[in-house]
């Protein structure tokens, strides 16, 4: 039941999606990341932020994908999807903030066609948290995960970031991710295309 209210079978078709991304999610990273998760005073708060974002920015891009010879880069709060249909064409490049100066770029990612996401506590302070124990992880800063869809990108950097300082580890095993992983002191854990400014 979602608040005792309606079976999953019985929600609109695109809010059963979400919910299914989100259980998903939670299977894939062992819990750290769920949708359902204790909230400040120990209840089981309903919290689908790391899901929808990325999810319906893929879903507005659509329209997007349906227009001929069209390259785009569409944003959400600084989490992007990107087309370019030129391979050889010179490839979008995705600012990554400082975590600790956000005026400043600590990376910038070339991309062709996918999606870049970033979970921290730069903008938002600390509203994320491990969904295992109800409490914000340590020792990481930010994670932007490079994939090839938002929905993806957004659930994995995320998860992630719930992980603390097994952030890396994790991403390492998800096929088709590269990372850059800010630790919380000032060093960094990187696969592939990330580069530094």
């Amino acid at each position: 039941m979602i608040r005792g209210e309606k079976a999953t079978d019985q929600l609109p078709a695109a809010v059963a999606e979400a919910f299914a991304l989100g259980h998903r999610a939670e299977r894939e990273s062992g819990g750290a990341f769920a949708i359902r998760r204790p909230g400040p005073t120990g209840e089981i708060v309903l919290d689908p932020d790391g899901v929808v974002k990325g999810w319906a920015v893929e879903r507005a891009a659509e329209h997007l994908r349906a227009l001929d010879a069209t390259d785009f880069c569409l944003s959400a709060g600084g989490d992007m999807t990107c087309r370019t249909l030129d391979p050889d064409a010179t490839p979008w490049r995705i600012g990554i903030e400082n975590p600790f100066d956000t005026r400043t770029l600590i990376a910038t990612v070339p991309v062709h066609t996918g999606a870049v996401a970033t979970s921290g506590t730069a903008h938002r302070g600390n509203h994320l948290v491990d969904a295992r124990t109800g409490e914000p992880p340590t020792g990481v800063a930010s994670v932007t995960v490079i994939a090839d869809t938002l929905t993806w990108a957004d659930i994995d950097a995320t998860a992630a970031y719930a992980m603390g300082e097994h952030a890396a580890d994790w991403l390492d095993t998800r096929p088709g991710r590269s990372y850059l992983v800010v630790w919380a002191d000032g060093t960094t854990s990187r696969a592939a295309t990330a580069a530094d400014r």
